[in-house]
């Protein structure tokens, strides 16, 4: 019997991440559903899923979780899901050097910091995938999103290199695009909000109040155009499968859309579709 294909996700707490772990856990894969809170890798392995605690913002969790990896499969690792970013959203100005630091750490340094400790055992088994999940803000930026905007650029350009520097090496590296997707994605911007961001000592602090508090802490009603974590997980599967995978899978319409007007539009034109929503 052969040994089934191991596949670590991180950022497997709920949302994205849990969707994907328990749907290919379900068709056979190894799976290994890290963590960053001990309490969330409990929960996982009380359902029957290995759990390595993965902190993005701590590098001292990667080498632990991934010799877990290891022993469990043998010293090989077929797949990597990098998933689990947060946003500050707030005006650029407005976000601090530290917040800027820490978002970075965990939306992209992280990524590449456990990127570079899996890359030897995929080059030594002589094959590999590491899907990214990144935004359709990696692909436009938007007004009060700046910070996420920016580690999501960094991660594409990050990403594009990568392909291209493995492909010799049969390690194929793809980009998720989801767009608007149910997840706990607002609750834990307010969190991030509420730590880096002295609103009231802002220049906008009137523009917070006529506006910007209400969008983050009401939200602007239902988006037509989410959808669930499932339908990640499917492009996911895909990125995983897919003799030649694909550079990117876009997920919802807002990012197909924003992906052709980014291709079509003078940056003017594309700036004053962004200013309007």
């Amino acid at each position: 019997m052969s040994q089934p294909r191991s596949l670590l996700i991180t950022g497997a707490s709920s949302g994205i991440g849990l969707d994907a772990a328990r749907r290919l856990a379900a068709e056979g894969w190894q799976v290994f559903a890290a963590c960053r809170k001990p309490e969330d890798c409990a929960a996982r392995e009380a359902e029957g899923l290995a759990a390595p605690r993965i902190d993005y913002e701590d590098p001292a969790t990667f080498a632990p979780a991934l010799e877990q990896v290891l022993a469990a499969t043998g010293g090989t690792l077929d797949a990597v899901f990098h998933n689990g970013a947060y946003a500050i959203p707030a005006p650029l100005e407005d976000v601090p050097q530290a917040g800027m630091e820490a978002i970075f750490q965990a939306n992209f340094l992280g990524w590449h910091g456990l990127t570079r400790e899996i890359l030897p055992v995929m080059r030594a088994q002589g094959h590999g995938r590491i899907v990214l999940n990144s935004s359709v803000l990696g692909l436009v930026g938007v007004k009060w999103r700046g910070a996420y905007c920016a580690t999501k650029f960094a991660l594409e350009g990050w990403a594009d290199v990568l392909r291209l520097e493995m492909a010799p090496e049969n390690i194929h590296v793809s980009l998720i695009e989801p767009g608007p997707i149910r997840s706990r994605f607002r609750e834990n911007a307010i969190r991030e909000f509420e730590r880096w961001v002295d609103w009231r000592a802002s220049p906008r602090a009137g523009q917070y109040r006529e506006s910007l508090l209400d969008q983050l802490y009401k939200g602007s009603g239902g988006n037509r155009f989410e959808l669930g974590p499932e339908a990640v997980t499917e492009k996911l599967c895909a990125a995983l499968t897919q003799p030649r995978p694909k550079p990117r899978y876009y997920v919802t319409t807002p990012t197909h859309a924003m992906g052709a007007l980014r291709r079509l539009l003078p940056t003017r034109a594309l700036d004053r579709v962004l200013d309007k929503g």
